[in-house]
């Protein structure tokens, strides 16, 4: 009801820059009038009211251009509102009115040049026997001819990026773990020792996989992985079997994202106010349990928008994993263009469809990352904590309740 009611009111309601908007909108209207007509075309037999449109558009340049002098030799102070006709009622009404019928006779010429000219190249498209050699209908053809090789190279890509995210997303939150370990006062040497490991291991790896392409990292783990399988006795067959190119191909994405998403991930935690873990320490709770309980879940939280948008580039840099023949979307374009040997057409498809990819992940996880927008309260207090760690935690035991009876006093 409250999107009726916007609309009605852009509809109703007068606007302060109809000239200038609706000018620009009636110069396309003019260039779409001065392109040839299809064979499809509406206005085809209807010379006579095209006329009338295209003087039309002409007239309200013209208008428009009148209404921009006034608003140039008019322009200090008020003297444009006080001496210019077209701030006064009813004319800006009319105004109004007159910049709606440019706006419907746009759409007109949109529809009759542009979409029935569209439907028309498709349709001599797919009636032709080999590949025409206009761009449009070429590339037409070739969707209706391969379009099974691109759906499937799409499924791949889609799959790769999804499934990498969410395997990266689970080795990320064990990482980071390992990478934000402190040493603690009541740790004995073997804890402390495994501490800097963890902590070394996590540097390390993070150094490492950022430091490195991807499409290296895939050639150096598909043919690593080969290798080993070939060692231990199996044939070819056999390894294609258990590793293939698309198993390698999911493990360099998850492996590559992981290292990035463990560092979204520490920003998220170290985000999180120091008085949190401080206040679960002073309850009693040791250092896993403050973070696990506590710091952990506001911290994933902090950090799912920038971690959402690794999904987006997977699904781009998943491209580069075509170099050890996944079969993803940029696979199959090279495929369609080794039949046909019609490159820029086929690429020009091949980046629609990964900005159609991109836009429907980035709406997705936009509602998403909107619907957990929740702020975390604030714990301003011992007892806040206590409520926050009884919830979160579950934690009804005497030994915690003694301990926090221990905190207060």
């Amino acid at each position: 009801m409250n999107r009726f009611a916007k609309i009605k009111s852009f509809v109703t309601d007068d606007h302060r820059y109809v000239f200038l908007a609706t000018s620009f909108v009636a110069a396309i209207g003019i260039w779409f009038s001065m392109q040839r007509r299809s064979d499809m075309s509406f206005l085809r037999g209807a010379y006579a009211v095209e006329v009338a449109m295209y003087w039309f558009l002409m007239a309200w340049l013209a208008l428009s251009a009148v209404a921009l002098v006034w608003k140039l030799t008019h322009w200090k102070g008020d003297a444009y509102q006080r001496t210019s006709p077209f701030t006064k009622q009813p004319v800006k009404t009319v105004v109004r009115y007159l910049s709606y019928a440019v706006c419907a006779v746009t759409a007109a010429l949109f529809a009759d040049r542009a979409v029935m000219g569209f439907v028309s190249v498709t349709s001599s498209a797919l009636s032709h026997d080999k590949n025409p050699s206009d761009f449009l209908s070429s590339i037409v053809y070739m969707l209706d001819k391969s379009h099974g090789i691109i759906a499937q190279g799409i499924l791949t890509t889609v799959g790769l990026s999804v499934f990498g995210t969410l395997i990266a997303f689970v080795l990320a939150i064990l990482l980071v773990f390992l990478r934000i370990q402190q040493i603690d006062r009541s740790d004995n040497d073997a804890v402390r020792f495994f501490k800097v490991l963890g902590t070394t291991f996590a540097k390390l790896y993070s150094t490492v996989v950022r430091g490195t392409p991807m499409m290296v990292q895939g050639m150096l783990i598909y043919f690593a992985g080969f290798g080993i399988l070939k060692n231990s006795g199996m044939t070819v067959s056999e390894i294609g079997r258990v590793w293939s190119t698309f198993v390698a191909g999911l493990v360099t994405i998850s492996l590559n994202s992981t290292a990035y998403m463990m560092e979204v991930l520490r920003g998220g935690i170290e985000a999180v106010d120091p008085g949190q873990s401080e206040a679960a320490r002073s309850l009693g709770l040791s250092q896993w349990q403050a973070m696990i309980k506590v710091v952990f879940p506001q911290g994933i939280k902090n950090a799912i928008p920038a971690l959402s948008n690794e999904l987006v580039v997977n699904i781009k840099d998943s491209s580069v994993l075509s170099v050890i023949g996944v079969f993803d979307l940029m696979f199959a374009t090279k495929t369609v263009v080794g039949i046909y040997f019609k490159q820029i057409e086929m690429y020009v498809v091949a980046a629609i469809c990964y900005l159609c990819l991109t836009m429907v992940a980035s709406w997705l996880l936009g509602k998403f990352a909107r619907h957990l927008s929740v702020e975390p309260a604030p714990l301003t207090s011992v007892s806040d904590m206590n409520a926050t760690v009884g919830t979160v935690a579950g934690t009804g035991s005497s030994e915690y309740s003694l301990d926090m009876k221990k905190a207060r006093q």
